[in-house]
């Protein structure tokens, strides 16, 4: 069955409430828990609470809904269609490709945690939880949603400014931007509430691999803002695709670095795959008309053996680490190639200057002995 929202009576009131209160569509078989999430969350007085006690009745009411809804609380198992299924189909809607979507469930098993994440989900908090995370987690998701109204009238501004498009979407190399299009590829902070959920339940198999772009900084600068947005998608398709039998997470960290969580050590992406990536990234890039030489470094594995968020924070940044030092030994090498070349470019021109010193020198001793002879 589902209730409607509540609405305030007179206009200026309705505006009011608009402003200062987020409204929430909270999907739940279980009538106790919508009746307890609708009370609770009401009397904290900063929401606007709707429920339905089906993934069909959501729908109906998201259909109908004007202004949309600000973010949703989403059960797991629920008949005919889950709240995997439902994320995803909402997820379909224009007005909610960046919604914050917090998965509510009892349910823990990775594998669901893995889906709902890639369906869509923004967060993922299990039964029974306490209403103070609760209310902390909702107040990310409204930070999330007032970043993406700015973002939305940026995105806006740029449109109407066509002629100065690229200048106003650059960015910079330490942004980690968000990569659409391209599964199990979550933005970061989608990406930081998986890690932290992985700690929680206790997955001491996971580990975590960064793979980055060689030299990104230098690619940043000298490529269009446009197409270093294509390199980034290219080199995030090219990672999902070779990872796909494993189902591994992944998340554009910015410096041109992307991390790979996978469930065990046999799933972790190996550096044998820099050539594939390397191949088919190259492949895009051609496509694109794009001349930049582009390599994926892929780095060591670390496990995340820990039972904190900082703890699993710190192997991603092991991760991050590793990849980087690759990176950086890299870049002094080609460093040393390029004055060693620079240095036999210059020895070679200093042999042709002697030469050509003694053969001027030869001619005029030359001249010289002719004009002694005619003496």
């Amino acid at each position: 069955m589902t209730f409607p929202a509540q609405t305030s009576t007179g206009p200026e009131s309705a505006i009011a409430g608009k402003a200062q209160k987020m409204r929430i569509l909270v999907v739940d078989d279980e009538a106790s828990i919508l009746e307890l999430l609708k009370t609770a969350l009401n009397a904290l007085g900063t929401y606007d609470v709707s429920i339905a006690s089906s993934a069909e009745d959501a729908l109906r009411l998201i259909d109908k809904t004007h202004p949309p809804f600000d973010s949703f609380l989403l059960d797991i198992q629920m008949p005919k269609m889950n709240g995997i299924t439902l994320c995803r189909e909402i997820r379909k809607v224009p007005e909610y490709t960046h919604t914050p979507i917090i998965m509510l469930t009892a349910m823990s098993d990775k594998k669901y945690v893995d889906d709902a994440f890639t369906a869509g989900a923004t967060d993922y908090l299990t039964k029974p939880f306490d209403f103070l995370e609760l209310r902390t987690r909702l107040g990310t998701a409204r930070k999330l949603v007032q970043e993406h109204s700015l973002a939305s009238d940026s995105i806006e501004v740029a449109r109407k400014l066509k002629k100065e498009l690229d200048t106003t979407l650059q960015f910079s190399i330490e942004d980690p931007i968000r990569i659409e299009g391209v599964e199990r590829m979550l933005g970061y902070a989608q990406f930081e509430n998986y890690v932290l959920q992985l700690s929680k339940g206790r997955r001491f198999t996971s580990y975590a691999t960064a793979i980055k772009i060689a030299q990104a900084k230098q690619l940043h600068e000298s490529m269009t803002s446009g197409d270093f947005r294509d390199l980034l998608h290219d080199a995030a398709f090219a990672l999902s695709k070779l990872t796909r039998s494993s189902g591994n997470i992944m998340s554009y960290r910015g410096n041109g670095t992307f991390l790979c969580i996978s469930d065990s050590k046999k799933n972790v992406p190996i550096p044998g795959m820099e050539t594939q990536m390397n191949q088919m990234v190259a492949t895009v890039l051609a496509r694109r008309k794009i001349t930049a030489e582009v390599r994926l470094l892929v780095g060591d594995s670390f496990p995340m053996r820990s039972l904190t968020k900082l703890g699993a924070l710190y192997a991603l940044n092991r991760a991050i680490e590793n990849v980087e030092l690759r990176d950086q030994d890299m870049e002094q090498v080609a460093s040393i190639s390029k004055r060693m070349l620079k240095s036999r470019a210059l020895s070679t021109e200093e042999a042709h200057l002697e030469r050509r010193s003694y053969e001027v020198i030869l001619q005029q001793l030359l001249r010289e002995d002719q004009s002694l002879r005619k003496i």
